[in-house]
């Protein structure tokens, strides 16, 4: 019988549980590690989840007056040193996570151009964009492949690449933001294409032995949105292209609390279509229920973020209580 404690390796990273916390947004206002966000990760490597992810992290200078952390140029590179070390100072391992937010505004821009797969106002923020150009978006996946090794050089454990949630990549995964008629646009082999050649790139950069992880949204809860099978077809493609996780989310925000595991069933069958290690984000919070998935489907991992908001040292009260501590 698998358990939740279990020691496990991926892609050369060795993971001492099966918990992730899972990415939660940390404020700062110069895109830097600063010493509240220390103070979050201090608590959080203490409290017994076996890896963490960070909060979204710039890949663009364009982006620059998000107020959340930021990897676009190496001046970041010490400020990220300082974390992981004291991350790894407690055993754990951490994953960065990088974003391009597009048309998913993070407070006031000024007027800045936003780019997106399309001229298609954001149903969240309100936001029109501008349609990313081809060359715009070579550009990016540039920018994804050079913020991913400077994660590597700050020490960093492996990098996830944000394609949830309505930012920039996910948008071109999903038909109602990406109207496109050109390469990256139509069939679902067209509006994978942005993440297949981000991953590609980001492989390139950092090699084969660094772990690269995807964040995507197995639903996204309103017409026109991504379909189950729109996710196996990435899972697939990226299978075969050596991806060492994905992570499942979608349309969080319509699941109440006390819910369970919202996305079980479609990160299920993402297991078994593609046999890649998939991390289940959304609903954890029974350690007996995750327990029961562990062992009646192919699901290896247990993304939490809000139990952790709440409560830092949750997975070393999981731990004392079965073993009687």
């Amino acid at each position: 019988m698998k358990t939740l404690f279990d020691a496990t390796v991926l892609n050369e990273m060795s993971l001492k549980n099966r918990f992730i916390r899972a990415a939660v947004g940390e404020k700062t206002s110069d895109g830097t590690v600063n010493e509240h966000i220390l103070g979050v990760y201090r608590e959080l490597s203490r409290g017994g989840a076996g890896t963490l992810i960070t909060g979204f992290t710039l890949v663009d200078g364009a982006e620059r007056l998000y107020p959340i952390l930021a990897l676009y140029d190496d001046s970041f590179i010490d400020g990220h040193k300082k974390l992981t070390a004291l991350v790894h100072e407690s055993g754990a391992n951490i994953i960065s996570q990088l974003v391009y937010v597009g048309s998913w505004v993070i407070g006031d821009r000024h007027g800045d151009i936003l780019l997106a797969p399309s001229a298609v106002k954001h149903l969240q923020s309100g936001a029109l964009p501008k349609e990313a150009s081809v060359g715009e978006i070579k550009a990016i996946q540039r920018k994804f492949a050079e913020a991913a090794l400077r994660a590597k050089k700050a020490g960093h454990d492996g990098v996830e690449i944000h394609a949830a949630h309505w930012f920039f990549l996910s948008q071109f995964l999903t038909p109602y933001y990406n109207r496109r008629a050109d390469q990256y646009g139509g069939s679902v082999e067209n509006r994978a294409r942005m993440l297949i050649e981000t991953y590609e790139a980001i492989r390139e950069a950092v090699g084969a032995d660094f772990p690269v992880w995807v964040k995507i949204n197995i639903n996204d809860g309103f017409d026109m949105g991504v379909s189950l099978e729109d996710c196996l077809y990435v899972g697939r493609e990226l299978s075969h292209r050596g991806i060492d996780a994905i992570e499942t989310s979608g349309d969080w925000m319509e699941h109440p609390e006390g819910a369970g595991a919202f996305f079980r069933d479609e990160a299920q069958a993402l297991a078994a279509e593609t046999g890649v290690s998939i991390i289940l984000t959304g609903g954890n919070r029974d350690f007996q229920s995750m327990t029961e998935i562990l062992n009646s489907t192919d699901i290896d991992y247990f993304g939490l973020a809000r139990p952790l908001m709440r409560e830092s040292d949750l997975i070393n009260r999981f731990y004392e209580n079965v073993n009687g501590g």
